[in-house]
């Protein structure tokens, strides 16, 4: 996959990770899609680094999706955690 691909699927995670954690984000949608982003490069890197479960090149290989979910939700949460009250 490029790096087109991985932006497009951190975008698509960011979404399913605000999809399962609801609420206001201190970021909006704009913080929330570059958390997504981030996190799905974070979870493919942890994926590939730590569990020994290189990421295919493929778009729509399960564990791909996964790991960048995960990845988005970890971030979305530490987020939340540091910034959260900044809304208000």
């Amino acid at each position: 996959m490029g790096i087109i691909s991985w932006i497009v699927l951190g975008l698509l995670a960011g979404a399913v990770a605000k999809f399962l954690l609801p609420g206001r984000d201190p970021g909006g949608l704009i913080g929330t899609t570059l958390i997504g982003v981030a996190g799905s490069f974070l979870g493919g890197w942890l994926s590939a680094t730590f569990l020994d479960r290189p990421i295919q090149n493929e778009f729509y290989d399960p564990a791909t999706w996964g790991a960048a979910i995960g990845g988005a939700l970890v971030l979305l949460i530490g987020y939340r955690i540091l910034f959260g009250n900044s809304r208000n």
